[in-house]
């Protein structure tokens, strides 16, 4: 009976806090934040914002923030310079699954992702990663340029 209660839990994901509306709100009307990540509070049966990078933060910054061996949502705000020499910026959603992660976690967050998605009106791309190569900075700037 556990087995089953757990996976009904999986399968209809979890709630979202809202302070994570706001915290993503700051980051993209504020820029008050480079970056937010996002984890799931399996015993509060929600997403929570887990940390916030100052708007001075670097990518490399953001990076080593991310566990190496479970899985998180997060924000980024990419700033860059267009071929016409503006300068730009895009929110990614990165959606991070280590092939490493606990496969309940994966679940989990596979289950999620979309309610949690659907909270962060105004992001421009996703990326999907599984491990660290497909988060170069070189992925986030052939995406948005």
């Amino acid at each position: 009976m556990a087995l089953l209660r757990s996976y009904s839990n999986a399968s209809s994901g979890m709630g979202v806090a809202d302070q994570c509306r706001d915290t993503f709100l700051e980051l993209q009307r504020k820029k008050t934040h480079r970056y937010v990540i996002f984890k799931i509070d399996e015993k509060r049966k929600e997403v929570i914002v887990e940390k916030t990078g100052g708007a001075a933060e670097s990518y490399d910054d953001f990076l080593a923030c991310l566990p190496e061996n479970d899985c998180r949502y997060a924000v980024y705000d990419f700033d860059f310079v267009t071929q016409e020499n503006c300068q730009k910026s895009k929110i990614f959603f990165i959606a991070w699954s280590p092939s490493v992660s606990r496969i309940r976690a994966k679940m989990l967050y596979a289950t999620t992702k979309q309610r949690f998605r659907r909270e962060m009106d105004g992001v421009h791309y996703e990326i999907q990663a599984t491990e660290p190569s497909e988060l170069d900075i070189e992925v986030l700037r052939d995406r948005a340029n």
